[in-house]
Order: structure tokens, then sequence, then C-alpha cells
């Protein structure tokens, strides 16, 4: 199951998010679900520290884990973006309810 965390502010804002996990809908490679989150994913990730030129933390792991951090100075800047992300992710887990798994952590 593809494990999804995003970070929100005490306002409810997105301050970034962490990914895990595969599917399991396909082997490794020839996944669509594990292709889409990816995809959405690193488009985000281009856009703010690329497109808006925000220093985030960025870490991609080994095992295609991913986190992105927004600094609290930069949470309303990226707020659209990742936005766009959370309901692109929502709508994934609605058609894959058993493959996907959302959850949400309050961040200081």
């Amino acid at each position: 199951m593809i494990s999804v965390e995003f970070f929100v502010n005490q306002i409810n804002d997105l301050a970034g998010f962490k990914i895990c996990g595969h599917s399991g809908k396909s082997e490794n490679g020839t996944d669509i679900i594990c292709a889409a989150v990816s995809s959405a994913v690193y488009m985000t990730a281009n856009i703010i520290t690329e497109i808006l030129h925000i220093h985030a933390t960025v870490v991609v792991e080994a095992n295609g884990g991913f986190l992105l951090k927004i600094q609290e100075t930069d949470q309303m800047a990226c707020k659209d973006i990742l936005t766009g992300l959370k309901l692109h992710l929502l709508e994934l887990k609605n058609q894959y309810p058993e493959n996907i798994l959302i959850n949400y952590t309050e961040v200081k």
C-alpha cells in the first residue's frame, strides 16, 4: 500500500508530505498507481523548487520514498500546488481505496 502523510500547520495549511510504499497493484516498474503517484509527486516538487524557487527539504529515498517539507514562511506560496497534489492523490485513493492510505500530521 502507498502511504501518504500530509504535513499541516496549526491552521490546517499544507506544509509538505511524505510518501512511501508500493501499491501492490502490479509488479515494480509496471504499476500504474505507483506511476501516477510518482509523477504527481515529482511534478509538485519540481514546481516548488525549480519554478517557484522555494528552498524546501527534499529527500528521495533509495526504496522510492519521498519527503518534502516547506518552511513556515513559504507555506502560502506553495499552498495551491500542494492542494493540487492533495486533490490528485485523494482522487486516486477514491479510485483505488485498497492501494492508497492518506493521513495528516500536524507540524509546528
